[in-house]
């Protein structure tokens, strides 16, 4: 364990705080062969009174859904495997596993080994873990290569766990020339040479002094087969099998497909596989690889099938596996009968990424399949693909799945494929094209008869004219969706009913809290999980459009984290949007910035989810005076007239009126603003007060009609101070400063200025100026600007100062009294500090500080 110290030592004291209570997630990383499950195994054996439960991530074949978790209930036993074994659903297996591990009485350490490989609900399971690790005497120990690069859901996943405060993590760098020259002192080898050829990594070096290679060019490939090429010829044929099972390799399966016992005990004699149990493992998967990758095409097919026929035999139910090998071997019949149950058994466990994979491979087999086999595979497809927002490729199935059903003269799935599309063409932000699909649906299903199917399609169009604001139909069409669906007792479309039903009342300004929690309430009962996590976004986007940030940020929280819990990633990327609108409208910019900029880097790209954020990005940009505004609003503009409804237009428009606004370009503004009033059709009061102020505040000569929420409505009444106190209250003081700056009286510019300029919106800050000097007040405050210029991180006087005493470890509470500000203002510096240094939290920005301002 050469220059490893370090990292056992942080691991030792992770294992000691779990035991005081205190649990603890330890993310390994390194890259391949540098040590990482050494480590570990050197911790197992030295740490006494703990109990280790090891599982690993296989990276042979799409992966079983939640496999390192099965591994655990294998060894862990009691009510986790039982559950396992009668297949219960992933929330009852996470909540199993941690029962499991935090029962008192001793210390649990919990090994995931390459969560690289790992699949969605894997990665899932580790951040229902890291958020339930506190006093729990629990150590979960993740490995992962990071040689190249982490990306994707793995990437997503590791920032979601890095932010958890039972998190630590751990990072192993290859050995230096120093420790290779240990390594191979007495060897004959040359340390220079080995440390060249080998970048310090533990594993190669120990791989090249055991088969003895010292020509160049080597890897680890060259290694490990000088090493299995001194097994005689059957334990050789041996190796190719087990490295074909995959990271663990049944010792009794080996025995069937390879009978001659003797060439069998070869291997764990030759090094490059070990006893485990029950099971042989590879040394590293390094060497696995390096032997799979070297086996001819024709003995790889030989092998998978004979596999497939050893597994068929014993009966094995993991279908994954199963279709790995058929595929490998060329049987098409079953691929078809192992991969659509595969993929199902992944869907119902939240690994959508692993079933649409199984979806994509059974297809791949099924030209010679019926017109309904082909048409189920690609709904299951379209499904999977729609909730990884892989929405082009949702739509293609789709639209191959009413193919084959209208081939095949089935009106009733046809019906309901053509619902599937509307949802789908929704998600893509083209409006037209899903209400076209949803009537279409509607139309072939009511010649059919009352049917579930039927149902579902009113409470598919329903939603469409709830979104087009078309609220009267909408209501007529879901309380027809809710009357079958209780006659046929589909609670999953109740649930969608009632919650159209509900965000119509409240854009009618009813009252719609219980009917939204009631298809809540129905959706967990019924454990319909993508129908509990629409009414959880649409119970914080209503909240957040009506600027009531105390329910929101309540129901933002259980919604991130029950989308979370169930590989929701499509819903938990819009809950995650509209927490960062929160953030926008309350000032806390930076944050707003920061969360939008990490949902971009995301894998799920889908229109609607971009639309939000790009209009977010543009309007925080166009009040720093920012570049980049046009950018977005432009695009957003496009996404918004493609799907044509009210809502979206509406704040597209305003939010370019406002640029231009602040651009100094009155004209364009007026005209977007007017462009706003003409495609609301809404009779949302907030959405009618905001367009109604854009109005004013353009010099349009345009009105609207009907009622409009209190602060705008204080606004238009020239009552400035009420108008003021409003948004104050509700915390939004960039509200606060517009609407001062529309008084045109000299205390309430001023007061408009402070505000602007502790916010950092640099461009409101110059529109004040203007104001004043137009009013030919004196002593105009001269902001920001030249001291931000000097300052080496682009801070203002006042952000420096708050960085400052944020560095020493100062809460928001102690910044204000030592400043004379309140935590509220402190925490909006806080957002623009950490916006303007690019860092995600107050600890880097504090290490920012200490090193730039020294």
């Amino acid at each position: 364990m050469l220059e490893r110290e370090g990292a056992l030592g942080a691991v030792r004291k992770c294992v000691v705080e779990a035991g005081r209570g205190d649990g603890r997630l330890v993310l390994l990383a390194g890259e391949a062969g540098v040590g990482k499950s050494t480590l570990v195994g050197v911790l197992r054996g030295e740490l006494g009174g703990v109990r280790w439960s090891w599982s690993a991530c296989d990276g042979l074949f799409v992966p079983r859904p939640l496999g390192p978790l099965f591994d655990l209930a294998d060894q862990l036993g009691g009510d986790l495997w039982r559950r396992c074994v009668a297949g219960g659903d992933r929330e009852e297996l996470f909540r199993a596993l941690v029962r499991e591990v935090a029962a008192p009485g001793v210390v649990d350490v919990v090994v995931v080994e390459d969560i690289h490989w790992a699949d969605e609900a894997t990665l899932d399971l580790l951040r229902f873990l890291s958020r339930r690790l506190r006093d729990a005497a629990v150590v979960v120990i993740a490995t992962y290569r990071d040689d190249e690069g982490v990306s994707g859901a793995l990437r997503v996943a590791l920032g979601d766990l890095a932010a958890q405060p039972s998190t630590r993590r751990v990072r192993l760098a290859p050995l230096s020339l120093e420790s290779v020259r240990v390594l191979v002192e007495g060897s004959g080898f040359s340390a220079d040479r080995a440390f060249e050829l080998t970048g310090g990594n533990p594993f190669y070096v120990a791989e090249m002094l055991h088969a003895g290679v010292t020509e160049v060019p080597v890897s680890a490939r060259d290694v490990v087969l000088a090493r299995a090429a001194r097994l005689g010829g059957a334990a050789r044929g041996y190796l190719d099998v087990a490295a074909m099972i995959g990271a663990k390799v049944e010792v009794s399966l080996l025995a069937e497909v390879c009978p001659d016992l003797v060439a069998l005990d070869e291997l764990p004699a030759s090094g490059l596989l070990v006893v485990d149990g029950r099971w042989f493992r590879f040394r590293h998967e390094i060497a696995r690889l390096a032997v799979a990758q070297a086996i001819p095409a024709h003995r790889a097919h030989s092998i998978h099938q004979r596999l497939l026929t050893a597994l068929c035999a014993r009966g094995c139910a993991d279908e994954a596996r199963m279709a790995f090998h058929a595929e490998e071997c060329g049987d098409g019949e079953a691929v078809l009968r192992y991969a659509p149950a595969a993929a199902r058994r992944a869907a119902r466990l939240g690994s959508h990424h692993e079933a649409a994979a199984q979806f994509e491979r059974a297809l791949r087999f099924a030209d010679r399949a019926g017109l309904v086999v082909r048409a189920e595979l690609y709904e299951g497809l379209a499904d999977e693909s729609a909730l990884l927002g892989r929405l082009p490729v949702a739509e293609e199935a789709a639209e191959k799945a009413l193919a084959s059903w209208r081939e095949a003269g089935d009106r009733l799935r046809e019906g309901a494929a053509l619902a599937r599309l509307s949802r789908i063409r929704w998600a893509l932000c083209r409006g037209r094209d899903a209400v076209v699909a949803a009537r279409a649906s509607v139309s072939v299903l009511e010649r059919v008869g009352s049917s579930v199917e039927l149902a579902e399609a009113y409470a598919t169009l329903a939603n469409q004219r709830m979104l087009h604001a078309d609220y009267d139909t909408a209501t007529a069409l879901a309380r027809r969706a809710q009357k079958l669906a209780a006659q046929f007792g589909v609670t999953d479309v109740l649930s969608d009913a009632l919650n159209t039903e509900a965000a119509s009342r409240s854009c009618q300004g009813l009252e719609w809290t219980a009917l939204m929690r009631r298809a809540l309430d129905i959706a967990l009962a019924g454990r319909h999980q993508q129908q509990a996590a629409r009414a959880h976004v649409n119970l914080s986007v209503i909240a957040v459009e009506r600027w009531q940030f105390v329910e929101a940020e309540q129901y933002l929280a259980e919604g991130i984290e029950y989308c979370d819990d169930h590989g929701l990633a499509t819903y938990a990327i819009r809950l995650r949007g509209e927490l960062a609108n929160l953030y926008e409208r309350t000032g806390r910019w930076g944050e707003a910035l920061a969360v939008t900029n990490e949902l971009f880097r995301g894998v799920d790209q889908s229109p609607v989810n971009r639309l939000c954020g790009l209009v977010r990005l543009g309007v925080i940009r166009a009040r720093r005076g920012e570049p980049g505004v046009w950018e977005c609003l432009d695009e957003a503009s496009a996404i918004a007239d493609g799907q044509d409804e009210p809502p979206f237009r509406v704040f597209t428009r305003l939010a370019r009126a406002e640029a231009h606004w602040l651009a100094g370009d009155g004209l364009a503004a007026r005209r977007e603003a007017e462009s706003a009033e003409q495609t609301a059709g809404t009779r949302v009061d907030w959405h009618r007060g905001a367009v109604a102020v854009w109005l004013r505040r353009t010099g349009s000569e345009r009105s609207t009609c009907g009622d409009v929420a209190e602060p705008h409505r204080d606004l238009l009444n020239g009552d400035t101070n009420r108008a003021v106190d409003a948004w104050n209250r509700l915390g939004c003081p960039y509200e606060a400063g517009m609407a001062l700056l529309d008084s045109d009286q000299d205390a309430f510019l001023r007061q408009a200025f402070t505000i602007f300029t502790e916010l950092g919106a640099s461009a409101a800050v110059m529109l004040t100026r203007r104001a004043l000097r137009r009013l030919g007040a004196r002593a105009i405050p001269a902001g920001p600007r030249t001291a931000t210029r000097a300052h080496p991180l682009g801070l203002t006087r006042r952000e420096h100062e708050v960085l400052g005493l944020l560095a020493e470890g100062h809460t928001n509470a102690q910044i204000g009294g030592h400043l004379c500000i309140s935590a509220k203002t402190v925490d909006h510096h806080v957002s623009a500090i950490l916006a303007k240094l690019g860092v995600p939290d107050r600890a880097s920005a504090g290490r920012v500080a200490r090193r730039a301002l020294a």
